[in-house]
């Protein structure tokens, strides 16, 4: 029988003490992982519906094939992975600001993190997504200035709450022409959201992308119940 609750792994980092926590919830009978930041949930393997459609409503903006596609925020990987099940994508970058998070993967301590790490399509990067957003040089070290197809983050909480007060200059009109300029003609950007729509960031949104909409995604909540929901905002550059 599996323990009722372990801690695989706790760090200090310079943004506080993040902790991988795997536990048997007795009510709902599944083993749940789950990632702290100091007392504060980042995110549980209960709640993946949105991270999955994240990736779903992104590329589903993109009629194009042979995609390129770079995901802000590896997190438990469900996004990655529902990006990697498009058979169009030829590549996935991830980039993701933890080392540890990267690590853990590597190390086979998360569900998905073999299933990522051998699939020949996807490379994990640790670096600060934002700097690389709002810079020239974008996302590959390789050959800077590469544009992509896509590009769906889901880092902070939503545009008005940040994990760092740093992160705000990107969900500013400036910030997110300064990222359109690393995507292609046509190509998207996609956001998770932990809060409702919000029409002030649709308006920056709308100053540099021709089609913006917001989808609520509803799901399950065992305990909040019986559902809540989230924001995944996706917008295309019009060729």
């Amino acid at each position: 029988m599996p323990a009722r609750f372990e801690e695989l792994d706790w760090r200090e980092t310079p943004i506080g003490v993040i902790s991988l926590r795997r536990r048997l919830d007795p009510t709902l009978g599944v083993q749940v992982h789950e990632v702290k930041l100091d007392d504060e949930y980042l995110m549980s393997s209960l709640f993946t519906v949105a991270e999955i459609e994240l990736a779903r409503l992104g590329l589903a903006q993109v009629p194009d094939a042979d995609l390129d596609v770079v995901v802000g925020g590896l997190g438990l990987g469900y996004t990655a992975q529902a990006v990697l099940a498009e058979s169009r994508v030829r590549s996935l970058t991830v980039v993701e600001g933890l080392g540890e998070v990267i690590e853990w993967h590597r190390r086979g301590l998360l569900p998905l993190g073999e299933e990522l790490t051998a699939d020949p399509r996807n490379s994990f990067v640790h670096g600060d997504f934002f700097a690389m957003a709002l810079g020239e040089r974008g996302f590959d070290a390789e050959k800077p200035g590469r544009r992509v197809d896509a590009i769906l983050v889901d880092i902070d909480h939503s545009p008005r709450h940040t994990l760092d007060s740093g992160h705000a200059e990107f969900y500013t009109p400036d910030g997110l022409r300064r990222l359109a300029a690393h995507l292609k003609p046509g190509g998207v950007f996609a956001l998770w959201s932990d809060d409702p729509p919000d029409e002030e960031f649709k308006t920056a949104l709308g100053e540099v992308f021709g089609d913006v909409r917001d989808h609520s995604v509803f799901f399950a909540n065992p305990y909040g119940g019986p559902e809540s929901a989230n924001t995944i905002y996706t917008a295309r550059l019009v060729a």
